[in-house]
């Protein structure tokens, strides 16, 4: 997983969103904004996919680089909890 294919599920998922704001505003009917809304959640737990495998594959990687030389670096270093993820609403 790349930092390109986390970006790009983002800005999906962040269009999606853009697109169903401006349906509900211009009026679209209930069952149009719920398949909109639907789609927007499927492309909310892509990105969260996509965030888990990088996080994975740097964390795999991490483990694989001796500690001298991840002494003074953090760039392959998890986020810290929650950074990275969606929250959606139960």
């Amino acid at each position: 997983m790349t930092l390109t294919e986390i970006e790009r599920a983002e800005k999906s998922m962040q269009q999606q969103w853009y697109d169903l704001v401006m349906a509900e505003q211009q009026g679209s009917s209930l069952e149009v904004l719920e398949q909109m809304y639907d789609s927007y959640i499927l492309l909310a737990e892509e990105y969260n996919r996509c965030c888990d495998a990088f996080q994975q594959e740097n964390l795999a990687a991490l483990r694989a680089t001796p500690a001298s030389k991840r002494k003074h670096s953090r760039v392959n270093s998890a986020p810290d909890e929650g950074e990275g993820h969606i929250k959606l609403a139960s």
